[in-house]
């Protein structure tokens, strides 16, 4: 499990992320540690990278200069997986962030969580499954949103019951999870049932269906009964048939 103090490398394709969302991004990496290395890699040559400029000054992210040398053939990739092994093998990290959406980075997630160092993988819808089911932990760009305080328009709407019970891989991964979770008298603490969520599904995250927290996702579906947990937190179990 992540902790504050936790080293994280962040590494960023600038050819496949945003340069609007590297703040959103800084602010939920600091969710699981210190950000103590963070660059960004491109042809800085390139006229459509130059809005990266004031994002990488604001950030203090470091630009890193690969020239496209050979059409068709990804240098800067080539030269996020070497820094990133480089820095791998430095074993000051506990973390890796990888910032893409691209599948050329598959290999190197899971080199690093070979290692026994977490992955946390940042990306478009359009990311490859084979990347988002490398890494430890796979967030979506679109749900790193401005505070809805801040901007309602930008909050995600939320997926009503009647979907959220017609997505049959997220109601299925739930029970699952929750029966593993749960002990004896059939209860299952509700955090130990998203960490369980998120080894089967790294790119889960409730913010994906439009809710902030796990518990409102779960309660939305309207499949399980959560309560307080007598020593803390939340416990949640599945609705007998009879009561859906």
């Amino acid at each position: 499990m992540a902790q504050p103090n936790d080293l994280l490398a962040v590494l960023v394709d600038a050819d496949n992320v945003p340069p609007s969302k590297m703040g959103a991004i800084l602010t939920e990496v600091a969710r699981f540690g210190t950000a103590s290395v963070k660059r960004v890699y491109g042809d800085w040559t390139k006229p459509q990278l130059s809005s990266w400029k004031p994002v990488a000054s604001e950030h203090v992210i470091q630009p890193m200069q690969q020239f496209a040398n050979t059409v068709g053939k990804n240098a800067t990739d080539s030269a996020l997986i070497i820094d990133a092994m480089d820095l791998l093998y430095a074993r000051r990290f506990q973390g890796f962030c990888i910032v893409s959406s691209d599948s050329d980075f598959t290999r190197l997630a899971s080199r690093i969580r070979e290692e026994g160092v977490t992955v946390y993988g940042f990306g478009e819808r359009k990311t490859p499954e084979a990347f988002r089911n490398a890494c430890d932990r796979f967030t979506y760009l679109d749900v790193l949103e401005e505070p809805a305080a801040e901007n309602p328009a930008a909050a995600p709407a939320r997926v009503p019951s009647t979907k959220l019970r017609g997505d049959a891989k997220l109601v299925s991964g739930l029970r699952t999870c929750t029966a593993t979770a749960s002990g004896e008298d059939g209860w299952a603490n509700l955090s130990a049932v998203g960490q369980l969520m998120r080894k089967q599904q790294p790119d889960f995250d409730p913010r994906n269906w439009g809710y902030a927290k796990l518990s409102d996702l779960v309660r939305a579906t309207e499949l399980f009964v959560i309560e307080p947990r007598p020593t803390g937190g939340l416990q949640v179990q599945s609705k007998k048939k009879n009561d859906d």
